[in-house]
C-alpha cells in the first residue's frame, strides 16, 4: 500500500510528468503563494515573531515538505494551530528556545515516520481535535482584539495567557482608537464580501491593499507593522541554536506538543486532500517530511510548520496535482521576500487582526462543535467541552494531556459497562412443560457466559463467579470475548485456584484467538488441560458431563 512506503510522492509522480501539468502546477503555485503571503505574515505576528519569520517558514518548510512529502498536493507553512503555542514559547524561552523545541519536534516526527507510527494518530479522538481547534480559534480571536480596536497597554502589561489578554482588554478599553476600528471593520467586510465577487484572488490580499491605501492616503493615526516590527527583506541564513542538556529538557514538552499537533494537522490535511482528488497519501513519509521541514525551518529562522488545509484545498481547486506546485509556491515567496517585503511595513495592524479573525472563524468549526454537543454521547461531550475550556483558559499542552486521559478513562468506563459475566439460569421442565427447548445440563455442571473485552476495569467480575457445593464442572463460555489483558488473566488464574481447591474442573468454550494466545503464553491452557478447551458449547457441556 502507498501509505506504508517511505518514498517521497514527488519521485512517483515525476515518472509521467508532462509540460501541460507543469503549466497547471505553475499557475496553481503562484495563486497559492498569493494566498499564503498575507496569511504567513499574519500568523507570524500572531505567534509573537516578526513578519519575515512567517515567510521563512513558508519558503523553507513549504519547499522541503512538498519535495519529500507523502502527499501529491499538500501545501505546508505556518498555521493558526501553532500561534498560541509559539507565542508562549517565544515569550518565556525566546527564539533560541523556539528553535530548539521545533528541532526536537522535527526529530520526533522523523522517528514517528521511520517507525511507521502514522496510523497511531487515528487514536486521538475527534472530540479532542475539535475541542482544541475551537479553543485555539477563540484564543487567536481574543489575541487580535487589541490591534483591531487600536488599544494601548501600559508598559509591563502581561499578555501571555488568554486570561491575561482578556483582563488587559477590559482594563484598557478606554484607549480605543476609532480609526483603527474603522480600518479593521472595512478590511473584515472586504474579506466577507470579496469571495462572492472573485474566487481566484484572496480577499485577504485585497484587504491588505485597501488597508494600506486608507492609512497612507487618509493620514489615519493607526499602527502599522513597520511601527512595531523591524522589517527585513534578506534571505534567511542558517543558524544552529546553542543548546545543552538542561535547555533540551526545558523545551522537550513544547517540542512534543508541536510534533503531535503537526502530525495531526498534516495527516488530517492529507486525508481531506485525498478525498478531493481521489488519491492515497503515504502517512509515514509525510511525517518524515514534516520532521525534516520543521528542522529546516528552525535552522533558517522560521517557526513550526505543518500542512495547511485551506492552502492545500486552494492548490487542488486551481489545478495543482503534484508536489511541484508546492515547491513553486515556496519559490514565488522567495521573490516576494526579496522584492516586496519592504512594503509589508505599510500594512496596518487592524488589517492583520481582521485577517486573523477570519482565520479563527474558519477554523473554529462551530457547526461541528454544536452538532457534537447536541448529538454525541455524554462522555464525548465532556471530553469536547473540557478540551475546549482547558485550551482557552490554560494552554494546548494541558488540554491535550487531560483530554486524552479523560477520553481514555471514559472509554474504559464505557467498555466496562458493556462487559458482562452472567450465569445461565436453570429451569425445571416440570414447572414449565410447554416452555422453549433448553439445553440439558447435568446438576453437577454450572455455566457462565462472558461477553465483551475483559481488561483491568472488568477483571473483578471474573472473581464473582461462584458455584454450589455439589458443582464438579464449571463451564466458561467466551464466544463474546474479543480480548483479555494481564489483569483478566490473573483473575482467571485465581478462579482456577479456587476451583482446584473445591475439586471443580474448569472447562472453556469457544475461546477466541487473542484470549487463547494470551492463555497459551501464560501457560494457563496447559495448567487447565487442553482437553478442557472446546470449540463449541455443546462440546464443552459434553466434556463437563463426563467429569
Amino acid at each position: 500500500m502507498e501509505n506504508e512506503r517511505l518514498k517521497p510522492m514527488l519521485f512517483t509522480v515525476l515518472k509521467g510528468y508532462t509540460g501541460k501539468q507543469f503549466v497547471t502546477d505553475l499557475i496553481s503555485g503562484i495563486i497559492v503563494a498569493i494566498i499564503a503571503l498575507p496569511l504567513s505574515i499574519a500568523l507570524a505576528l500572531a505567534s509573537g515573531v516578526g513578519p519575515q519569520e512567517g515567510l521563512y517558514t513558508a519558503i523553507v518548510a513549504g519547499f522541503i515538505i512538498s519535495f519529500l512529502g507523502g502527499s501529491r498536493v499538500q501545501i505546508a507553512g505556518p498555521t493558526a494551530a501553532f500561534a498560541t503555542i509559539v507565542a508562549g514559547i517565544v515569550a518565556t524561552k525566546g527564539m533560541e528556545g523556539l528553535a530548539l523545541a521545533t528541532i526536537f519536534a522535527g526529530i520526533l516526527l522523523i522517528l514517528m515516520g521511520v517507525f511507521k507510527l502514522g496510523s497511531l494518530i487515528k487514536f486521538i479522538p475527534y472530540t479532542i481535535t475539535t475541542g482544541f481547534t475551537a479553543g485555539i480559534a477563540v484564543t487567536i480571536a481574543i489575541g487580535q482584539v487589541k490591534d483591531f480596536l487600536g488599544l494601548t497597554y501600559p508598559a509591563g502589561t502581561t499578555t501571555i495567557e488568554t486570561v491575561d489578554k482578556v483582563k488587559a482588554i477590559v482594563s484598557n478599553i478606554g484607549t480605543l482608537n476609532i480609526w483603527a476600528l474603522v480600518v479593521g471593520l472595512v478590511c473584515l467586510a472586504i474579506q466577507i464580501v470579496w469571495p462572492k465577487i472573485n474566487q481566484k484572488i484572496p480577499g485577504s490580499l485585497i484587504a491588505v491593499i485597501v488597508g494600506i491605501l486608507m492609512v497612507k492616503f487618509l493620514g489615519l493615526n493607526v499602527n502599522t507593522i513597520g511601527d512595531l516590527y523591524e522589517i527585513s527583506g534578506k534571505l534567511p541564513t542558517p543558524h544552529i541554536p546553542a543548546f545543552d542538556f538542561r535547555t533540551i529538557q526545558s523545551v522537550a514538552g513544547d517540542g512534543f506538543t508541536i510534533a503531535i499537533l503537526a502530525a495531526i494537522e498534516s495527516l488530517l490535511s492529507c486525508v481531506v486532500a485525498d478525498s478531493m482528488i481521489d488519491s492515497k497519501h503515504r502517512s509515514n513519509m509525510e511525517l518524515v517530511a514534516q520532521g525534516v521541514g520543521n528542522i529546516g525551518s528552525a535552522l533558517f529562522g522560521g517557526i513550526p510548520a505543518t500542512g495547511a488545509i485551506a492552502r492545500t484545498a486552494a492548490n487542488i481547486k486551481n489545478g495543482g496535482r503534484t508536489p511541484v506546485a508546492g515547491m513553486i509556491h515556496s519559490i514565488c515567496l522567495v521573490l516576494v521576500l526579496v522584492v516586496l517585503m519592504p512594503f509589508a511595513a505599510l500594512i496596518p495592524m487592524p488589517t492583520i487582526a481582521s485577517i486573523l479573525f477570519m482565520v479563527a472563524y474558519n477554523m473554529c468549526q462551530y457547526k461541528v462543535f454544536t452538532h457534537l454537543v447536541k448529538t454525541a454521547p455524554k462522555s464525548d461531550i465532556i471530553v469536547l467541552v473540557t478540551t475546549f475550556i482547558l485550551t482557552v483558559v490554560f494552554d494546548l499542552v494541558v488540554a491535550i494531556e487531560i483530554g486524552m486521559v479523560l477520553a481514555c478513562l471514559l472509554f474504559m468506563k464505557r467498555m466496562s459497562e458493556e462487559s458482562r459475566v452472567r450465569g445461565w439460569k436453570y429451569y425445571d421442565p416440570e414447572d414449565d412443560p410447554d416452555g422453549p427447548g433448553l439445553k440439558d445440563i447435568p446438576k453437577h455442571v454450572r455455566v457462565y457466559e462472558i461477553s465483551g473485552p475483559m481488561f483491568f476495569g472488568d477483571a473483578e467480575q471474573i472473581a464473582e463467579i461462584s458455584f454450589k457445593e455439589f458443582t464438579r464442572a464449571l463451564v466458561i463460555r467466551m464466544r463474546g470475548v474479543p480480548a483479555i489483558d494481564a489483569t483478566a488473566m490473573h483473575s482467571f488464574e485465581q478462579l482456577y485456584e479456587k476451583c482446584k481447591k473445591n475439586n471443580v474442573q474448569l472447562v472453556f468454550s469457544h475461546v477466541n484467538e487473542q484470549p487463547m494466545n494470551t492463555m497459551e503464553k501464560d501457560g494457563f491452557v496447559d495448567l487447565v488441560g487442553r482437553e478442557n478447551f472446546q470449540p463449541h458449547i455443546d462440546d464443552a457441556l459434553k466434556r463437563a458431563a463426563e467429569i
